[in-house]
């Protein structure tokens, strides 16, 4: 008997950001441990998702091109770990391969969709599917650790106002972890209370992004980036999220946040530059 498509989920999938990153050790199966401190954007991808006799991905947006749709994609690969057979709708607006969490993002939005569509739980396990799955799920402020299965809620960290800037160069996470000169870092110092975004810049300078160096050294057009959102009135913070090559900013209020923005996409127009809020 035919599944009826009686409904369809609209899902936001949130630019992921790694405020800090500290990798603290390598297993034996060669996954690195990590301990990092995630926030989520206000921009991000938009899906719509319906169950249906057979799954399919149609993908649309700024950014669409060159996504793969084939059963590889991660919002396919995410509907079959849920047990579902799904037609989804992507309007993609995040550069890929970003250090920001995209694919993640949309696979985790996919699970949130079917799980409202369903009224199941989503399964245990969703690390599976990549390593930012499971924090892009709940999509709130979090102290990430083990392979990106300990997840911490970090709900007191206070709305940050920020820029995102993408060069629009792709930097493969593998290729940085291979570029990688130490393994063992310690962990991020305890997180206290932070009030404001003057209190979280002057708690993420004593941490790092150990991934920053292998990616520039990869993609050394990163350090142009840091510099440009550095050198805006105001920054409290400038470095790289995740992998690469997106870069932060992070700025006192909204208003410098988007003076920093206009100024950056004027003199690099082929950069991709958003302002935005971090939560």
């Amino acid at each position: 008997m035919a599944t009826a498509e009686v409904a369809a989920v609209a899902a936001f999938a949130p630019a992921k950001v790694n405020l800090a990153l500290h990798v603290t050790g390598r297993r034996d199966d060669g996954y690195h441990l990590l301990d990092s401190l995630v926030v989520f954007a206000d921009v991000g991808d938009r899906l719509r998702v319906s169950l249906a006799d057979v799954p399919s991905l149609t993908v649309a947006g700024p950014r669409g091109a060159g996504i793969p749709t084939g059963p590889g994609n991660l919002c396919l690969r995410a509907a079959a770990f849920f047990g579902a057979s799904a037609r989804i709708t992507l309007e993609k607006n995040l550069p890929a391969e970003a250090g920001i969490g995209g694919g993640s993002s949309d696979a985790a939005a996919v699970l949130r969709a079917l799980a409202q569509l369903t009224g199941r739980t989503i399964p245990p396990g969703a690390e599976a599917l990549g390593a930012d799955v499971p924090v892009c799920i709940p999509a709130v402020a979090t102290r990430m650790r083990g392979i990106g299965e300990v997840l911490t809620p970090v709900p007191d960290l206070p709305p940050l106002a920020a820029v995102l800037v993408n060069p629009g160069v792709s930097v493969p996470t593998p290729e940085i972890f291979r570029r990688l000169q130490v393994r063992d870092t310690p962990p991020l110092p305890d997180i206290p209370a932070l009030p404001d975004a003057a209190a979280v810049a002057g708690y993420l300078k004593a941490t790092r992004n150990d991934l920053e160096p292998p990616a520039r050294a990869a993609a050394p057009v990163i350090g142009e980036v840091v510099a440009a959102l550095d050198g805006q009135p105001g920054c409290l913070l400038a470095r790289m999220s995740g992998s690469g090559a997106t870069c932060f900013g992070l700025y006192p209020d909204p208003d410098a946040a988007g003076l920093a923005a206009r100024a950056i996409a004027e003199a690099r127009p082929e950069w991709w530059v958003t302002p935005t809020i971090l939560r």
